[in-house]
C-alpha cells in the first residue's frame, strides 16, 4: 500500500525554504533553511551543534514545527505543521544530503556546521485557497 505524502503537500514543501523547529522540554524554537527530500520523506537542514536547539535535539530528538508563507489575506493562507525525529547525519548520508542542500543554497558551501535530518512522521497542511479550513493530512505508516 502506498504511503506517499500527498502531492499538494509535496508541491508546497518544495516551494518553501524556511521551517520553524521546536525541540526539547521546555521547548525552544528556531527558524532554519531546509531542503525537502520527497523520496526519503525527510527535511535536511544545517545547524551548529552548540546552538540551544541543537543541544536540545541531541538530548531529545522528537521535534515539531511549521512551514508557512506570510499573507494578510486569510483566504490565501497555506501552511504545514509537522512532527518527526531528528538526527545528525554522518558519513555517506551526510555527504549526499550536504551536496543536495548546497545545490539549493549555494552559500551553505562555506559552512562546516553539521547536517541534520528530520524523519517526518506526520504532516498537516491547511490550504485556504481550496476553501476555508481545507486540510490535507499524512501519517507515516507504523506511527
Amino acid at each position: 500500500m502506498d504511503n506517499s505524502i500527498p502531492a499538494a503537500i509535496c508541491r508546497y514543501l518544495k516551494k518553501q525554504h524556511v521551517l520553524s523547529l521546536c525541540a526539547g522540554v521546555p521547548p525552544w524554537c528556531a527558524n532554519c533553511f531546509y531542503l525537502f527530500n520527497e523520496e526519503r520523506q525527510v527535511f535536511w537542514l544545517i545547524s551548529e551543534a552548540e546552538t540551544r536547539h541543537s543541544v536540545l535535539m541531541l538530548a531529545q530528538p522528537q521535534v515539531a514545527g511549521t512551514i508557512s508563507a506570510q499573507t494578510r489575506n486569510i483566504m490565501l493562507i497555506k501552511g504545514v505543521q509537522y512532527q518527526g525525529v531528528i538526527r545528525q547525519l554522518s558519513d555517506e548520508q551526510e555527504i549526499a544530503a550536504r551536496n543536495a542542500y548546497v545545490r539549493r543554497f549555494p552559500v551553505a558551501m562555506k559552512t562546516k556546521a553539521p547536517m541534520w535530518e528530520i524523519v517526518i512522521n506526520e504532516l498537516k497542511m491547511t490550504d485556504n485557497t481550496q476553501g476555508f479550513g481545507s486540510k490535507h493530512h499524512w501519517l507515516r505508516k507504523g506511527e
